[in-house]
């Protein structure tokens, strides 16, 4: 995995929030979006809280049903309008909110597993399509009050991402299959929205 120090200056921007605000953090399936919002909210403790979009993933039956199991993780296999939601209730209700969060050793959501506490002055969400310039998602980015989006160079991404399938259960081969597969041609439809971020952010 690769190893992340946050940078000074995008500590001074996250500690600099001193209301409600919400942080987007967009990018490529194992692109270390989760490892960035990890490493804010261990530096801001209980001022910050993290939710991801992954919690609103369909289950596998449902994508049975829609015909979409073996695309997986591509923008029409969420709950978008859900995700939508559930940002709204964060810029406007001032209490402690519950969201679900996408399990993948099981690859399934469990509702209510994430705390956004009232008190917190920043709540970082992270995912794939916060950017996306397309219905519904297009309604993500003007309920950011920001939107970082991280890069890494393909070959340690897609490293990355083969070794996070095989812990969750693939074997190498399915594994590879999927990640130059499904999550490929997802990486490059997300590429396509990081000029619509804030702050692009390259990891080494």
């Amino acid at each position: 995995m690769t190893r992340f120090r946050l940078p000074p200056e995008l500590l001074d921007r996250a500690r600099g929030f001193r209301t409600r605000t919400i942080l987007g953090i967009a990018g490529a399936p194992g692109a270390g979006k989760s490892t960035l919002a990890a490493a804010v909210k261990e530096a801001l403790g209980d001022r910050c809280a993290v939710v991801g979009m992954d919690g609103f993933h369909y289950t596998n039956e449902e994508l049975e049903r829609l015909g979409r199991r073996d695309r997986k993780g591509a923008p029409d296999t969420f709950d978008a309008y859900g995700y939508i939601a559930l940002l709204n209730r964060l810029r406007t209700e001032q209490r402690d909110i519950y969201a679900p969060a996408y399990q993948r050793g099981i690859g399934y959501s469990i509702s209510g597993a994430v705390r956004i506490p009232a008190s917190v002055n920043l709540v970082i969400t992270e995912g794939n399509y916060l950017l996306l310039d397309e219905e519904p998602w297009s309604g993500v980015k003007n309920l950011l009050d920001e939107s970082w989006y991280v890069d890494l160079d393909g070959p340690t991404r897609i490293a990355r991402l083969i070794e996070r399938h095989v812990e969750s259960g693939k074997t190498r081969e399915k594994a590879e299959a999927w990640t130059l597969g499904p999550d490929q041609a997802n990486a490059e439809l997300i590429a396509s929205s990081q000029a619509h971020a804030d702050k692009i952010i390259t990891l080494t």
